[in-house]
């Protein structure tokens, strides 16, 4: 009953939509309403107000996070590596498909990283490094979460981290790469915007 509690509990933690929470807060349209109409952090950047953006991109980290480090912390030891890798999934696809948003939800690149973060700092860092520096190099937000995905079960296995966990990284990646489509198809057809611009389509 408990391991049902985590996991129900982080799905609807995942379903909390820090985009459309941050611009009510800040008295910003819906970012479901302009743009790539993608209640994320790149999406509410397009408002004008960074710090909406901002804090956007470290509440949906943070619930990714937090629903991991709980469940790593307060369930017994026992089958604990199957608990955290169903919160890890549930808390990523309560952002995917939000309960409270009609399943209408995000592309999940903060939630994705604050769950790897949480399920191995080394591994979470490698992700964000990657992302960092594809995004440098190539001023394409997409592009960036893409190869970052890709990279995060070959990050995985380099740290020998326990099967469930990689099998994890590599569902999530999936998912991840599958909510980029639009983007996949921008970019074959160079019609991406980069990050510097304003409209067009961005990761989050």
């Amino acid at each position: 009953m408990m391991t049902l509690a985590f996991i129900v509990c982080a799905y609807l933690l995942g379903s909390l939509s820090f985009a459309v929470i941050m611009s009510r807060l800040f008295a910003l349209p819906d970012p479901r309403t302009y743009g790539s109409h993608n209640p994320g952090a790149t999406n509410v950047l397009r408002s004008g107000n960074k710090w909406a953006a901002i804090l956007t991109l470290l509440g949906d980290a943070a619930k990714g996070w937090l629903a991991v480090w709980l469940a790593q912390h307060f369930e017994p030891q026992v089958g604990k590596s199957l608990l955290v890798v169903a919160v890890a999934l549930a808390v990523f696809l309560g952002h995917l498909f939000p309960v409270f948003l009609r399943f209408k939800g995000g592309k999940g690149v903060a939630t994705a990283l604050g769950v790897l973060l949480a399920l191995n700092a080394w591994l979470g860092l490698a992700v964000l490094a990657t992302w960092i520096l594809v995004a440098m190099v190539s001023r394409l937000s997409s592009l960036a979460a893409i190869l970052a995905a890709v990279g995060a079960p070959i990050f995985a296995m380099a740290l020998a981290l326990p099967s469930e966990y990689v099998l994890a990284v590599v569902g999530m990646s999936l998912l991840l790469i599958w909510r980029h489509k639009s983007n996949i198809q921008n970019l074959l057809a160079g019609k991406e915007s980069r990050i510097a611009k304003k409209g067009g389509n961005h990761s989050e």
